[in-house]
Parts: structure tokens; sequence; C-alpha cells
């Protein structure tokens, strides 16, 4: 059997999956292997070549079965895989500065690889999901997390460009003055921007910017006698049980998202939007009530646009590797 792998490299963990020609996946959940990407580049290699051997024999295939491999890391990094020469807060160890990754496992592995950033592998993987193989539509990713990624993919075709950083939808200014209950909120952002997305629509924006701005109203509440960084963790799942501060800041970041998809749905008339990422690991009813506060975020549109969908990102957790897969096929049907 011909396969290609996909293998989602992220600062902890790799994950893996196999697909084969017709694109059918031989793994159907989570496959991992720790990374140890802070010992260098030359250790996790090893260990991405390590798991991959782990990855074949759980898909019942052989390593040498495997064709081409699709890589998907964090950024920043070109959209060749050359990580910036100013490091990466997921590669921190010095000899990861400006490595080249797609060659230096390639070269590992003697097999042909692609390479995407993790946020629009995981756009591929949506959009195949909903749209299938071959494609000739147009959509729209976020992915919520710890930061905010996000991916185009126009007609079937995701937007990387030369320096990689087509789709960095997280650093898009939005006009987050017009959110209800955020007078006096100045949304900060790691990039050093102030009311991008991700400093609303990421944890860290909850931590830092949020959660913040809304514990002075709810006096006695329990996220107010945690330190902030675990506070900000707890939101999610305190605003899926109905209590209301938490609730109140997922508000906020559903009419930050509809902002930006506003803006999407004006620059490129996307078929579908897609919304994945920790936020939404939660109930079916949480994640109903998030996607129509994301419609009420909305300014009004014409009928055309408002009857876009909205979807909700299937397989999350293992959305990179999946759309790191489906981009080395191209490399075996060429």
């Amino acid at each position: 059997m011909q396969v290609v792998a996909g293998v989602d490299l992220g600062g902890t963990a790799i994950n893996y999956t196999l697909v084969n020609r017709q694109g059918q996946f031989l793994i159907a959940g989570l496959c991992e292997h720790p990374a140890l990407s802070k010992q260098g580049p030359e250790v996790c290699l090893q260990q991405i070549a390590d798991g991959l051997k782990i990855a074949s024999d759980k898909a019942g295939v052989l390593l040498s079965d495997v064709l081409a491999v699709g890589l998907d890391t964090p950024g920043p990094a070109s959209a060749g895989g050359q990580f910036s020469a100013r490091g990466s807060t997921n590669f921190v160890h010095p000899r990861w500065a400006g490595f080249d990754i797609r060659e230096g496992l390639a070269h590992k592995l003697g097999k042909p690889v692609s390479y995407l950033n993790d946020a629009n592998a995981a756009a591929l993987w949506g959009h195949y999901s909903i749209f299938g193989a071959g494609s000739r539509e147009t959509s729209i990713s976020v992915v919520i997390g710890t930061g905010n990624g996000g991916g185009i993919i126009l007609e079937g075709i995701v937007v990387k460009s030369k320096n990689g950083f087509g789709g960095e939808l997280g650093h898009v200014l939005i006009p987050y003055q017009s959110i209800a209950g955020t007078a006096g909120i100045k949304p900060l952002c790691n990039c050093g921007r102030t009311g991008d997305l991700e400093s609303l629509c990421s944890l860290t924006g909850i931590e830092r910017n949020i959660l913040p701005h809304f514990l002075p109203r709810y006096p006695g509440h329990e996220l107010a006698k945690l330190d902030p960084h675990e506070a900000a963790k707890l939101v999610r799942g305190l605003a899926d049980k109905g209590d209301p501060l938490c609730k109140e800041v997922f508000r906020v970041q559903a009419h930050a998202l509809g902002l930006f998809f506003d803006e999407m749905i004006n620059t490129f008339d996307p078929d579908a939007l897609i919304v994945g990422g920790g936020a939404l690991e939660a109930s079916q009813d949480f994640q109903h009530w998030f996607l129509a506060e994301i419609r009420a975020g909305m300014p009004t549109q014409r009928e055309e646009q408002a009857g876009i969908p909205i979807h909700v990102m299937p397989n999350g957790d293992t959305a990179g590797a999946r759309g790191a897969a489906l981009e080395a096929l191209k490399l075996v049907q060429m």
C-alpha cells in the first residue's frame, strides 16, 4: 500500500496520521510521540523519524510504503519551512534559529517533504472535510488556542505567499470598539499591536485583556482568587456550565470573530467560514451558542452574505496532521 504521512510538530508533542492515494485516513484518532524540541533540531528530527515508524506500524503499513511526508509547525517560518532567525516560542533552542526544517526532515527521512504552518494545515483539513478533494471553493478558517491562527483556502489552494505570512489572520486589526461592554478596554497582542483578532480571540487575550476587564464587575467571583493564567484556562469550562462572567468573556470573543469574518466576507466572498481550536472543545449546546453569537457580532450584511455557513472544524486535535498529509498528497500526484 502506498501512503503519505502527516506530521504535526508542536513544541512538546508530534501528532501523526497516514492517508492513502484515495484520501482514506488510516489512523482514526491521536497518534502522538514526544517532540523533545527544546533539545534542538538533531534530537527533534530523530524523534520525528522514530515516531513515524510507530505510526506506520499502527496503521499496518511498512515505512517504505510512505512515499512522502507533510510537515506542519507553528511559526514564524517561511513558506518553505525555514524558521525565523529571531527564534520561535515553540522552538527555543538556539540551533532552531534560521533552521530549514523541511529540508532537514527530508534529508533525515530520505523522502520528499512538504511544509505548511500549523494553522494553514488545520484550515486545509477543515476545507477538505466540508468540500472534499479537488474542490474549487473558498473558505476562511480561524483556530482559537493560546494564540490565534488561521488559514485561507482560495479556490481550493492554501494561501501561503512567499514569506509564509499568508493567512496570518490573528494579526488582522478589527474595530473592537464597537463590541458592547468593552468601553475602556485596550486589547494588547504579544505582536505589539492593539486590537487585532488575537488580542481578544485567544486564551492569551482572555488572560491579558478580557478577564481583567470584566472581573471587577463580578465581585467575589471564584476566578478573582486565582493566578490570571490559571483563571484564564478555566473560563471555557465555566462558560459551558453557564457562568455569567465567563459567557460574557466568550461573547466578546465571538463578537470579535464576527467583526473579523465580516472583513473576510467583504474581501474573499467565501463559501464557508470555519472555527476550530480549544475554544470550541465544549458541549454542542455551547458550540451552537458561540456560533450564534458570532452571527450576532457581524454588522448588517446583504442576504447573500448572511447565508454563508459557519462550521465547527472537525477532528480538531488531529486537524493539523490531516491537513499536512493532504498537502503531501500533491507530491505524489504530480
